[in-house]
């Protein structure tokens, strides 16, 4: 009895962890793609920040690449954050 109780706590526990991942990994590739669309559409700014946009999204890309749909996330959420606080109006 003790066994499957144990059996069945991990089973719930990995079923709980799993969309969990797919979170982050569908987060990670919408935040690229709202990058992509904020540099292809890219308001009037310096070369430096467009630059500091496009180093961060190379380096989600590769994250993503990697498998590390957490580092994408992280580096993703920073840079559209520092987007919508340049330019508020855009979503």
């Amino acid at each position: 009895m003790k066994h499957s109780a144990i059996a069945g706590l991990f089973i719930a526990a990995a079923m709980l962890a799993s969309p969990v991942f797919a979170a982050d990994k569908d987060l990670c590739a919408g935040n690229i793609q709202q990058i992509n669309d904020f540099v292809d559409s890219a308001p009037s700014l310096p070369e430096g920040t467009m630059d500091t946009v496009k180093a961060a999204l190379t380096k989600a890309k590769a994250s993503q690449a990697a498998g590390n749909d957490k580092d994408c996330v992280e580096v993703t959420s920073g840079i559209i954050t520092k987007m919508q606080i340049r330019n508020p109006t855009r979503n």
